[in-house]
């Protein structure tokens, strides 16, 4: 018996190994991926010194009830620093909570040009997709920028983002955003998460492959890019409207630029059920856009292989070694909250409390473990089940949304 225990120590100590080596080499990569990231936000500055002329913008934002701080999301893009734009905003039913803290907020900033559209039931199985195709048909400008009710942005944020859109190569243009948590510790959680590991695989994609998605606070094409791909419709029956939006405009010939700008992602207070399943949520859509990129994530986490490799160092009787090698998964997530969370997107919670991030690692693992046990997810008040390659048949609504 004891030689057995013996045995099946060694073999989790082979798979930490191979699980700490494999979240090294992706840290490496990711410090790589941030060096690029620096690199080309100078470009973008340059650039946007060399072209001041700055045109026109329509901000495309859908609604959805009064979410957590909705009022200082929306009021943030009514003081932007920029010359010339227009809001229109979009919700299903005019009884919808969020258009009573629109109209209070536009009416304190009159000189801004701003439009209500209530859209009826969504058209298509991905709401999002629906509410952008209507307001894009009524959009004044060329440009468009569409963005999520749940993020606040700087006054620069419309200054930095258009400028690369005056090349004409580049078809769409999306940020990396930081977790801003509105309260409690399972929102810090789901915070911190997209801070670090969020960005961290961003800057890793766009350093190995070049962006070839989108993320949905914050996607800027033109008018002639989206109708080329055939409009917002192309992605109505998607669950991750943000990510194919950005395949298909990339598969067209266009660039796909990674912005400068940072976002503050804002997280509402949650439970742990909630945090969950909003994870597991987005771990599935992934799962189902990315197959053989999200399987491959499993090996990125480097918390659960450090708890591996110190539970097979007890059991093969070398506890020391399992212990440096739990201790060395802690510098590793250590590290990628700073280098990432900090020196990317400038979280301070990444900085003054990295020691927190090593727990995150852990749940992102347990979430990507869970977003292979269903094909089932729910979206507001809707259930969908996810078929191959990322699109989403709906089935009966959810009786508790």
């Amino acid at each position: 018996m004891g030689a057995w225990i013996h045995y099946a120590g060694f073999i989790l100590l082979a798979i930490a190994l191979v699980g700490i080596a494999s979240s090294t080499v992706f840290v490496i990569l990711a410090l790589i991926g941030a060096a690029k990231f620096h690199r080309e936000a100078r470009e973008q500055e340059r650039f946007a010194s060399e072209n001041k002329t700055l045109p026109p913008v329509s901000l495309l934002k859908p609604v959805h009830g009064a979410e957590a701080r909705l009022r200082e999301n929306i009021e943030s893009f009514f003081v932007q620093d920029y010359p010339d734009y227009e809001i229109i905003f979009a919700a299903d039913e005019e009884s919808d909570a969020a258009l009573d803290i629109i109209r209070e907020v536009a009416a304190r900033h009159p000189k801004i040009n701003c439009r209500i559209l209530v859209t009826g039931p969504p058209q298509y199985p991905n709401p999002p997709a629906s509410s952008f195709t209507r307001m894009a048909e009524i959009a004044s400008y060329d440009v468009l920028v569409t963005s999520d009710s749940d993020v606040e942005v700087a006054p620069n944020y419309l200054a930095e983002v258009v400028p690369p859109m005056l090349d004409p190569s580049v078809g769409m243009l999306t940020c990396v955003y930081r977790g801003k948590n509105a309260g409690g510790f399972w929102s810090g959680m789901d915070a911190i998460g997209m801070s670090i590991e969020m960005t961290a695989g961003v800057v890793t994609a766009n350093l190995l492959e070049g962006m070839k998605f989108g993320l949905g606070p914050t996607i800027v094409t033109r008018k002639d890019s989206v109708a080329k791909i055939g409009g917002y419709r192309v992605t109505a029956e998607y669950f991750s409207n943000d990510f194919v939006i950005g395949n298909f405009i990339e598969k067209a010939g266009y660039r796909v630029v990674l912005s400068r700008h940072i976002i503050d992602h804002v997280v509402p207070p949650m439970t742990f059920k909630r945090m969950w399943d909003r994870q597991v949520r987005w771990a599935k859509g992934t799962r189902w856009s990315r197959p053989r990129g999200h399987l491959g994530t499993g090996l990125i986490f480097a918390v659960p292989y450090g708890i591996l490799g110190l539970l097979g160092g007890i059991l093969a009787g070398h506890w020391i070694s399992g212990l440096c090698l739990f201790l060395a998964t802690l510098l590793n997530r250590t590290i990628e909250s700073w280098a990432i969370g900090w020196a990317v997107v400038r979280d301070p919670v990444a900085r003054n409390r990295a020691w927190l991030y090593p727990a995150r690692d852990l749940l992102g693992f347990a979430v990507w473990c869970a977003s292979y046990l269903s094909k089932r997810a729910v979206w507001r008040d809707k259930r969908y089940q996810l078929v191959k390659g990322g699109r989403i048949v709906l089935r009966e609504t959810s009786a508790n949304g």
